[in-house]
């Protein structure tokens, strides 16, 4: 008669016993028979509600991949005579991303005779640098590779860091729009009811 190794439902041994019996313990206990370890000798069989272990398997599974959030690389492009305006909203642009825990490759494009001045590259993207230093830092200083000058930014918050803070900003703002919805208590009056008139 095949026999097994049971383990309860809260993890305690039960003991070697028959195949039958722990069919039995099961059904009566409105569990599952699980063969959890089928190479020992005798096979380890656990009673419990498969069907709810699968579903907390699975949301544990969920949570992990939304916490492991991957860091992308995000690209600012900008020429060399960029004027003020634009170049304000791509430092918008850059902060946004780095809080976000992203890192930023920041590409300075030289147009023909530009490519003669990459001091004057080095000075622009030094600038965006310093602008964007409360977000983030300079992973790899700026280096010309052919007609662009490149530099990659790196968050100073990593991406899960970041997703998490966004997240509870998120739910803290929902829960401050929820209380002012809230109805207000109508204040009473206070006055003494008004007494009939005798005609």
């Amino acid at each position: 008669m095949p026999k097994v190794l049971l383990v309860g439902p809260a993890g305690e041994q039960v003991g070697i016993v028959r195949v039958e019996d722990a069919l039995r313990l099961a059904t009566e206990a409105d569990l599952d028979l699980v063969e959890v370890a089928p190479g020992a000798n005798p096979p380890v069989c656990r009673l419990m509600d498969y069907g709810k272990y699968k579903y907390e398997a699975n949301m544990k599974a969920r949570e992990a991949r939304k916490n492991q959030a991957n860091t992308v690389q995000k690209e600012i492009r900008m020429g060399l005579k960029i004027d003020k305006h634009d170049y304000e909203t791509k430092r918008r642009n850059v902060e946004k991303f780095l809080s976000g825990g992203d890192k930023v490759k920041v590409i300075i494009r030289f147009r023909g005779r530009e490519q003669s001045r990459p001091e004057m590259g080095i000075k622009l993207l030094g600038r965006m640098a310093e602008d964007v230093a409360e977000y983030g830092f300079v992973e790899a200083h700026p280096r010309q590779d052919g007609r662009s000058m490149v530099m990659v930014l790196g968050p100073h918050k990593k991406k899960a860091q970041a997703m998490a803070e966004a997240r509870k900003r998120k739910s803290d703002a929902e829960k401050a729009a929820s209380t002012e919805q809230a109805p207000q208590d109508t204040e009473s009056t206070g006055g003494t009811p008004a007494e009939p008139v005798e005609s």
